[in-house]
């Protein structure tokens, strides 16, 4: 499936204050977009808002979004995360969007993925981010965005997972390190798909990044790192696959790529503004 397809073949539509699932109050669809209201025993809450590039069937029963209570001290839950991250007692939630693998749901590039939550406070040089992993995985920072209201926090991803807002405290070089080799991994998986020059110049742009950042200049890796996913955005379709689909039957290569880049510049232009 081509990117391109995407597009002619979706529908505009909304479905309302629809009943989706176990924490989910109602879900709201309109042409490319998403928004889930969640609310959980203690006043929990948020409003969860999922933003496609080109979805086909988008649905409140395609997306299979629910939420739950969890516990923050849970080992099992707790050993799939780095060291020195926690679940905030405030907004212990785990929001899961599973997709049923017989349902009509695609998207090709990435879906934005933004939370909204009361019961969080936003404060200058926050340690809350957006983590993300697939059903028993490790979880990841995929943070994009950060900010009032009175905790806005987002990501993107090019599939879906679990989700939870923690709080980590790792210093942020430690968090960029570990976002350059998730790129580069997901880089060299993809070696065997992506045409070779294609591949030399998004390596190249990598690299050039992660050099800026090693001469001490995170606001020009930051730039670097945006430059990265514009390359790969540009040579999206037949060059780097960039559909997921319900089947799970083919790798979202761009969206993956794209994402991972994006969030690594959401560190770097951390520590360009002074973060630690």
């Amino acid at each position: 499936m081509r990117a391109q397809g995407l597009g002619l073949l979706a529908g505009v539509f909304v479905a309302a204050a629809a009943l989706a699932a176990p924490g989910v109050t109602s879900v709201e669809i309109s042409a490319n977009h998403a928004t889930a209201h969640i609310a959980l025993p203690g006043d929990i809450g948020a409003d969860l808002d999922l933003s496609f590039e080109q979805s086909l069937g988008l649905t409140v029963d395609s997306l299979g979004i629910s939420a739950k209570l969890v516990d923050p001290s849970n080992l099992a839950l707790v050993g799939r995360l780095p060291g020195s991250v926690s679940i905030p007692a405030a907004f212990p939630v785990l929001i899961a969007i599973e997709p049923p693998s017989s349902g009509p749901l695609a998207f090709s590039g990435i879906v934005a993925i933004d939370l909204h939550t009361h019961n969080l406070s936003y404060t200058t040089n926050s340690p809350l981010r957006f983590y993300a992993a697939e059903s028993g995985k490790a979880f990841q920072d995929i943070t994009t965005s950060i900010g009032l209201g009175s905790y806005r926090t987002g990501g993107s991803k090019g599939g879906f997972s679990e989700f939870l807002v923690v709080a980590d405290v790792r210093p942020v070089d430690t968090v960029i390190q570990d976002k350059y080799q998730r790129v580069q991994a997901k880089l060299d998986a993809a070696a065997t798909t992506i045409p070779q020059a294609i591949l030399t110049a998004l390596q190249a742009q990598l690299t050039a990044s992660k050099n800026a950042y090693l001469a001490g200049d995170p606001s020009g890796a930051a730039d670097k790192a945006q430059q990265f996913a514009d390359a790969v955005k540009q040579n999206s379709g037949s060059a780097i696959p960039d559909v997921w689909r319900s089947a799970r039957d083919v790798t979202n290569l761009a969206g993956d790529l794209r994402s991972a880049a994006a969030t690594l510049k959401f560190s770097l232009l951390i520590k360009a503004n002074g973060g630690s």
